[in-house]
């Protein structure tokens, strides 16, 4: 018999209709779950377990009549601690905040809610999403589930590590330079940063240009059946699609046969690579060759756009740090003291030119895609390292976190949709990302191509953590 928390969001759904497993049920045990392995990677800021006792009630009444919502009645998700969940505080990973309860849900969570999903938590980020990794002053160092001596990597932290364990089916994850792909590829599952707008924010993320909103799941389809939910508009945010999405689901077995891919190892710019990632990435990429793809090696033309993305992203962190009154700004972390007194430092002019040149990648994209349907890379160039650090402790990658990111936060500054697949373990027992990226707009592709090597490459998972250390 399958055990309940092997269960994806579909085959959950179809146990409510055949009346095998009920939402009171599937609750209950996530919550154990979360009660047994909390401790171990301090993914949770809070659970909410009578709200979601509740809500499973309201669900199992639903199914009894033969009247559910839809295809999330009654599937568990988890909130990032960044994002509003009405009655809940939203620390934001940082001391500096407070207890109070956020008065109304973000797009993101009414539109699950409304789907009858069930909130069952708030997940670990660090200190206001400011970096790829997990830890934070306010909540210690969240683990990663495959070796508890490395870290998720972040800023989308402990929603990873439950979507490892599913512990919840569906997570709220955001994506400002690759929160949602980094933790993805070091957790080994699957995450999406949906085109710029497709998922309503609010409120605006003090990082806006390029913060994005997206799913965590173990599964593809898990992220589809999300995005049909959370794509929905949403009159709050001014950047959002005002359309509605199309049918995540519709295409999502029709693989990637006939599409043209580039593979780029290195996007023409990234410096050194892990040899087991780049191994690990090029065998999956050359598999789309399999799946009837036509795969070329070629980079997209551009140089580092670090530059860039420093310009918007650095000025995020003075927003940020400015809005924390001066008595309590010693409890900020220092690294993004530090960050925010250079963001403080550009002018104007040089925040506006960094917003153009955003443009100009965009266009070079744009350009791309006319040629290349699809664009293949490594989501990181390191497979997950000691918690506690910035950057690997080996020094290869210098003091900035971006070093050993350089193939994410490229697609935050255009807005493409973008993805990291599972593709393999080190010989370490560590999970690899293969990212694919797409146009803007194309959020269907990235999925069904996403969905044909989840079929053809079908990626480890697991049913407890490996602790290794605990401290």
């Amino acid at each position: 018999m399958t055990e309940i928390r092997d269960l994806d969001g579909t085959a959950t759904h179809l146990a409510y209709r055949d009346r095998t497993l009920s939402p009171r049920e599937a609750v209950s045990d996530a919550l154990a779950r979360i009660d047994r392995f909390g401790p171990d990677l301090d993914a949770f800021v809070l659970v909410d377990r009578d709200g979601a006792m509740e809500a499973a009630a309201a669900s199992e009444a639903r199914w009894a009549r033969g009247e559910p919502i839809g295809p999330l009645d009654g599937v568990t998700f988890t909130v990032k601690d960044n994002i509003a969940w009405a009655g809940h505080p939203m620390r934001r990973g940082s001391l500096t905040t407070s207890d109070t309860p956020a008065a109304e849900n973000a797009p993101i969570v009414d539109r699950l809610v409304e789907a009858g999903a069930i909130p069952l938590a708030k997940t670990t980020m660090p200190e206001f999403g400011w970096k790829g990794l997990g830890d934070s002053t306010h909540t210690g160092s969240t683990r990663n589930p495959w070796d508890t001596q490395k870290t998720t990597g972040g800023s989308s932290a402990g929603a990873a590590a439950a979507a490892a364990l599913n512990l919840g089916l569906l997570h709220i994850g955001t994506d400002g330079a690759g929160s949602i792909r980094i933790p993805a590829a070091f957790c080994g599952v699957y995450g999406l940063k949906p085109s710029f707008g497709r998922v309503p924010a609010f409120p605006p993320s003090p990082f806006g240009p390029v913060a994005h909103l997206g799913p965590l799941t173990r599964t593809v389809r898990d992220s589809a059946l999300m995005m049909q939910a959370i794509a929905r508009p949403d009159p709050r945010d001014m950047a959002a699609s005002p359309t509605e999405p199309p049918d995540y689901l519709a295409g999502l077995e029709d693989g990637v046969r006939g599409l043209r891919v580039a593979w780029s190892p290195r996007l023409g710019f990234a410096g050194q690579v892990d040899p087991e990632v780049a191994r690990l990435t090029e065998a999956a990429a050359h598999a789309f060759a399999d799946l009837g793809a036509i795969v070329e090696e070629a980079d997209p033309g551009f140089s580092n756009p670090v530059d860039t993305l420093n310009g918007i992203w650095l000025v995020g962190a003075w927003c940020v740090l400015r809005g924390i009154p001066e008595e309590t700004r010693p409890l900020v972390e220092p690294a993004l003291r530090a960050a925010a007194g250079r963001g403080r430092e550009i002018a104007a002019p040089d925040f506006v030119a960094a917003l153009n040149a955003r443009g100009a990648l965009f266009t070079a994209m744009a350009r791309f895609h006319r040629r290349y349907d699809l664009l293949l890379t490594p989501s990181l160039a390191v497979p997950a390292f000691a918690v506690g650090n910035l950057t690997p402790p080996d020094g290869r990658y210098g003091e900035d976190w971006l070093n050993w990111t350089p193939f994410s936060y490229p697609f935050n500054l255009t807005g493409q949709p973008a993805a990291s697949v599972p593709c393999g373990l080190t010989q370490a027992g560590l999970p690899v990302g293969l990212q694919i990226v797409g146009p803007t707009g194309a959020d269907a592709r990235v999925l069904a191509a996403s969905r044909a090597v989840e079929a053809a490459r079908p990626w480890p998972t697991l049913s407890e953590p490996r602790v290794t250390h605990r401290g």
